[in-house]
């Protein structure tokens, strides 16, 4: 699975990129969320409560089967070394799905207020 290029400046010093790959059309979406300086703290809260060293996060012991989305969560933080984890689908609950749902969420706003300006 390709890796999200880190894209952060000062004013947006974190980057969460998550990439959804499989399923039956093997089909990739990706989405990034650059929450400004003054949300950072709120998003890395976010983060820190995300169980990176759990198997989940490493693949092992979980459910891989065939036709099954597996998530790449990628965390570029000009404040620590870089994270990523690959969650399979069937462990995608909990912290996990709640940073999902949020970067979903703020790559969806970026969305609606550039269509907006054009």
């Amino acid at each position: 699975m390709d890796q999200p290029e880190p894209d952060r400046d000062d004013a947006h010093p974190l980057t969460v990129s998550v990439v959804r790959s499989g399923g039956i059309a093997g089909m990739r979406r990706e989405w990034r969320a650059r929450p400004d300086a003054a949300d950072a703290d709120r998003w890395r809260r976010m983060l820190s409560s995300c169980p990176w060293d759990e198997d989940a996060a490493t693949g092992h012991g979980t459910d891989r089967s065939a036709d099954r989305y597996v998530w790449r969560i990628r965390v570029d933080d000009a404040d620590a070394d870089p994270r990523m984890a690959d969650v399979p689908d069937s462990a995608l609950d909990g912290a996990w799905r709640e940073l999902v749902d949020a970067v979903r969420e703020a790559a969806s706003a970026v969305s609606r207020a550039d269509r907006a300006s054009s």
